[in-house]
């Protein structure tokens, strides 16, 4: 399914082309990252032996939940993304079988798809979103875009992410099932929800929000659904940065606010995160099993098909506890 792009994304993107301009003097003024100015992986440093042990310690109960939706041709995606997949039996059209191949009547199926990395459920890498032609770490866009992958920063270089995974639930700080198109979140909600709900951030976490969003309107209103969403602000995405996680996630397409509130930069969070910090950004997350049995803390582990010089990826993280 095609969504129109919103017309204040269509400002914003055209508006970003002037910034170009300006790539030089940024990165001149860029900080290399806290892990040496080599580092591609960012927040994926945090996946150490200790980590891995200690995540392995929070299943207790030998529950496991998929946190990557089911995607098909229909799932809305930002545009121009599509997807398209087609069930082929090679050598086997016309009434031709392949036992003279074989030697026993086999038949079989294959599958060709052709389509974007960014649909449904997906992680962000490192060079997926940048500002005025300034990426993760100080890499400029001239050096690292080529159309056939990325030359630093590519989905492929991300080890196994492996560690504590936490839930927030901001649909039952505000009282409602699913939270409102446009509707901010502040580091001060975030704060506050933490609290009630019991949950401490740690470096190297995966913290996941969950919004109600997709639950409650992906099936019923799957235009509405991805013209807009509820989420953080560009402070409450600055705020995250300062407690170190590995990956931010939520149950909504883009994680950030849109439309956003007054002031705020549209998707500028994706670059307080993943330019600035190094920090993952999941996105359409399967968060509603955990709100409903008030799991707040787990295991994840994410292990994404490897593409070399891939800027995004479709993933199925697993939650365990």
């Amino acid at each position: 399914m095609k969504i129109s792009l919103p017309k204040f994304v269509t400002r914003t993107l055209l508006a970003s082309g002037l910034a170009l301009a300006a790539g030089s003097s940024l990165a001149e003024e860029c900080k290399p990252s806290k892990w040496g100015a080599d580092d591609q992986i960012g927040g994926a440093n945090y996946v150490t032996p200790k980590q891995v042990m200690m995540a392995a310690k929070l299943v207790k109960k030998g529950e496991s939940h998929p946190l990557g939706i089911v995607i098909d041709s229909k799932t809305p995606a930002f545009p121009p993304r599509t997807l398209g997949l087609q069930v082929v039996q090679p050598g086997q059209h016309n009434g031709r079988g392949l036992k003279q191949d074989f030697g026993w009547d086999v038949v079989y199926n294959d599958d060709i798809a052709q389509l974007w990395f960014g649909i449904g459920p997906q992680i962000d890498g490192l060079g997926h979103l940048g500002e005025a032609g300034v990426y993760y770490n100080c890499n400029k866009a001239v050096d690292i875009i080529h159309i056939t992958g990325l030359k630093k920063l590519g989905v492929h270089a991300i080890p196994p992410l492996i560690g504590r995974g936490v839930m927030v639930d901001m649909a039952k700080h505000f009282g409602v099932a699913t939270m409102e198109a446009g509707q901010a979140i502040g580091s001060a909600d975030i704060k506050a929800a933490a609290k009630a709900q019991g949950v401490e951030f740690r470096d190297g976490d995966v913290v996941l929000f969950h919004t109600g969003w997709t639950d409650g309107k992906l099936e019923s209103d799957p235009k509405a659904w991805g013209s807009a969403e509820p989420g953080l602000n560009n402070e409450a995405m600055a705020y995250m940065a300062t407690v170190n996680p590995m990956a931010v996630g939520a149950d909504t397409w883009g994680v950030d606010v849109v439309p956003p509130p007054k002031g705020d930069k549209v998707f500028y969070g994706h670059v307080s995160l993943l330019k600035e910090n190094g920090i993952y950004i999941l996105e359409t997350m399967n968060t509603g099993r955990l709100a409903k049995e008030g799991v707040h803390e787990f295991m994840f582990v994410l292990g994404q098909a490897r593409v070399r010089g891939s800027v995004q990826m479709i993933i199925n993280p697993v939650a365990m506890w």
